[in-house]
């Protein structure tokens, strides 16, 4: 039997103590439904105030007469999952976080609370529209999560690395002209060709060191695991020492991205724009989305698969 507090026929100073004591009352796992004849927004930040994380909130019915709320106690034990975790289970809620430039690939380690947070958004709304996307037919995107390590590391160079090494030669190319055309009506375009040549300077130093030294290292981690074969002594004794570093230099890229980003309005081209100004932000926009992408698989899936199997083989 649904457990339901209509608080429409409670006076307002008993509303808020009721659900309290009626939220307490629940165990782990169970659910207390709220009627209320508004949003009752404010009583999400009182409870995770005063109580902390150990509830979730979900809409059933938004207005305009009745909102409809469900809260559940959490398990213990249940911590609420980092955006990374989230998007590597369903990519598809990476929509959700572009639109509200929440960082899932190099700030993916933060949960939807801290991020949104930090961002002054409001959490609720972002929640209830990650719940949605639970229930939106979409198309089956690829399952990265489901491939052998040696298989997405060559996916990732294959795919996101030749993009870089074939994108990157001609955003370098167009910022420069487009800066020499237009930088003194737009000083922006002066900063904006300087974080493109750092963004290349960071990516090729970069790839390298993955495809020389981290990916063929994941690849005998894997085939130890699954072969019962050797590892070569290396020097850096843990993946985890390399990972990091390789995190450290996707963060570093990842601002770099988000200030162009800032820079230029969202890539909003001012009314002087020529083609290649167009251009250029189009394919900036571009490469930050597929780099998004690329950056996620490393992060949030090949990276901790890689440490779960070096720590299975007590290494």
């Amino acid at each position: 039997m649904e457990n339901i507090l209509d608080v429409t026929i409670l006076e307002p100073r008993q509303k808020h103590p009721t659900i309290f004591a009626r939220f307490d009352e629940l165990t782990e796992g169970e659910s207390l439904v709220i009627h209320n004849d508004h949003d009752p927004k404010p009583l999400y930040y009182q409870l995770l105030g005063e109580r902390g994380n150990i509830f979730t909130w979900e809409y059933l019915e938004e207005g305009p007469a009745l909102w409809k709320v469900k809260i559940s106690k959490r398990i213990t034990g249940e911590n609420d999952e980092t955006l990374g975790q989230i998007v590597a289970k369903d990519l598809h809620k990476a929509q959700v976080f572009k639109k509200y430039g929440l960082d899932f690939c190099c700030g993916g380690k933060k949960t939807v609370k801290e991020a949104c947070a930090e961002k002054g958004l409001d959490v609720t709304k972002v929640e209830q529209e990650l719940q949605q996307a639970d229930k939106l037919p979409s198309s089956r995107p690829l399952p990265y999560g489901d491939w052998s390590l040696g298989f997405l590391a060559d996916y990732i160079v294959n795919t996101h690395h030749t993009y870089v090494k074939k994108t990157l030669p001609d955003i370098r190319a167009y910022a420069d002209k487009v800066m020499k055309v237009h930088g003194n009506h737009h000083p922006e375009l002066l900063r904006i060709h300087q974080l493109v040549e750092d963004v290349n300077t960071e990516l090729m130093a970069h790839m390298v060191k993955e495809e020389r030294v981290l990916f063929p290292y994941i690849k005998e981690l894997e085939a130890a695991k699954n072969n019962a074969q050797p590892l070569h002594v290396t020097h850096f004794r843990t993946v985890q020492n390399p990972i990091s570093m390789m995190e450290m230099e996707h963060e570093m890229v990842g601002k770099n991205l988000e200030e162009i980003r800032k820079l230029s309005d969202n890539y909003l081209l001012p009314e002087d724009a020529c083609a290649s100004y167009s251009l250029l932000y189009h394919m900036l926009d571009e490469f930050e989305e597929d780099l998004h992408l690329h950056i996620h698989l490393e992060n949030n899936i090949l990276f901790p698969k890689a440490l779960e199997i070096e720590q299975q083989l007590n290494l």
